[in-house]
């Protein structure tokens, strides 16, 4: 077996299990509120196949994981989304209030997924003895990747730009004149965070959104989860 194969499956399920739950929780969210459109796609499943999209689910992973391992030998982690889950805003009970907790449910799940594995942590810590340092580690990587992958994924979404969730959280509680003006960038919302994130960094110096984004808001994430999991720490 290739010694990078381990540390790449374990980086691809961590990624995998983010993104499926997220997706999975939305459809829940949806149905729960009154719209059974993602039931009846079913898109309500744990089978990540339901919920696989060619570019974000496994090119642009794959992408990531293989330059990753050839440019230094490790994966340190993993981006991608799935195929946006159904959901007929006009079936929810309340459709303005009910979309925002259908957009907020799959943040919320990948936060909550982010301090189980946390807290799995403690369970391998625990019985590393019968596990041997090799599964250790593997499990305690698993574990590092897991809550890297739900917070990024979560975060991301938080951003208040549609068609992300945090974009339609805001079209929920805006006043109703700018959360019109601000659901008509829906269409261009994803070009606008290729150009945001892909395109200007290679052409504008010191353009670094993503490095922004990782030591100001996933980094004091990553370590608030694992204080709040009791691995120490000051929360901050």
């Amino acid at each position: 077996m290739p010694d990078w194969l381990p540390n790449a499956a374990v980086a691809i399920l961590a990624a995998v299990l983010a993104i499926t739950l997220h997706e999975a929780a939305h459809g829940y969210a949806a149905l729960a509120l009154g719209d059974d459109t993602a039931k009846r796609a079913g898109r309500i499943s744990i089978n990540p196949l339901r919920h696989v999209d060619p570019m974000g689910t496994i090119i642009l992973p794959g992408i990531l994981v293989i330059g990753q391992l050839l440019a230094t030998g490790q994966v340190q982690g993993v981006f991608g989304w799935a195929k946006p889950v159904p959901v007929d805003i006009w079936k929810l009970r309340n459709p303005r209030s009910g979309m925002v907790w259908v957009a907020a449910a799959g943040p919320a799940i990948n936060g909550v997924l982010a301090i189980a594995a946390a807290v799995l942590a403690h369970i391998v810590i625990w019985g590393q003895g019968a596990l041997g340092p090799e599964a250790t580690g593997l499990l305690l990587r698993f574990c590092g990747l897991s809550i890297l992958s739900n917070l990024v994924l979560g975060l991301f979404n938080l951003i208040p730009l549609p068609p992300l969730d945090g974009g339609r959280i805001m079209v929920g509680i805006l006043p109703r004149e700018p959360a019109i003006a601000l659901a008509r960038v829906e269409p261009y919302g994803m070009m606008i965070v290729i150009l945001g994130l892909f395109i200007m960094p290679m052409v504008i110096p010191g353009w670094d959104p993503m490095g922004v984004f990782f030591r100001n808001v996933v980094a004091p994430a990553f370590d608030f989860v694992l204080w709040l999991a009791g691995h120490g720490g000051g929360g901050g």
